[in-house]
């Protein structure tokens, strides 16, 4: 099986499932993300990681509301495993540093965390709430911060119910080449 016809599968067999706290599926918050990279002219490790950014959410077996019952699922560590044995870093890296991201954000724009949805402040709260100034200084020595602070602002505005966008066949190529 191919790397696409992997995540087809599942996103079939998971990419209809809530996406917690907001209006669209897991697929539908893919597909924008991957959209919305692929507007802003990103490049196409940087348009497959925004796409497959939430796979971590797909590959456990926990219901997308439990974060409702203190519990985080650290699906950016799961999608970074499983993205290093296809796709390497230029992917998984990104992945694995966009929750680190909303901490950073929050931390460094006050604008940003008052934009938060309700669901994404429940979830903060869970990862660790805002970087203090030791965790903002540790986070921007990662060589992968700036791409992974570019992944969670496409991750925030992939959230619009309805949003026509281009479907998951339209990145079966770019799937293979990344």
């Amino acid at each position: 099986m191919d790397r696409f016809e992997e995540v087809a599968q599942l996103m079939g067999a998971r990419g209809g499932d809530a996406y917690f706290g907001e209006d669209v599926s897991q697929l539908e918050h893919a597909l924008q993300a991957a959209w919305l990279a692929s507007e802003a002219d990103g490049s196409p490790t940087m348009i497959a990681a925004a796409l497959l950014h939430d796979v971590g959410h797909l590959l456990h077996d926990l219901s997308e509301d439990v974060a409702k019952h203190g519990v985080d699922t650290r699906h950016e560590e799961d999608g970074y495993r499983w993205l290093m044995e296809r796709f390497g870093p230029s992917i998984a890296e990104p992945v694995r540093a966009h929750v680190a991201a909303k901490r950073y954000l929050c931390a460094v724009e006050p604008e940003y965390f008052a934009r938060l949805s309700e669901a994404s402040l429940q979830s903060l709260a869970l990862q660790g709430g805002p970087f203090n100034a030791d965790e903002v200084l540790e986070f921007e020595r990662m060589p992968w911060y700036r791409n992974a602070v570019q992944l969670r602002r496409w991750d925030d505005e992939a959230k619009t119910p309805g949003l026509k966008v281009p479907s998951l066949e339209t990145y079966s190529q770019l799937l293979c080449i990344v």
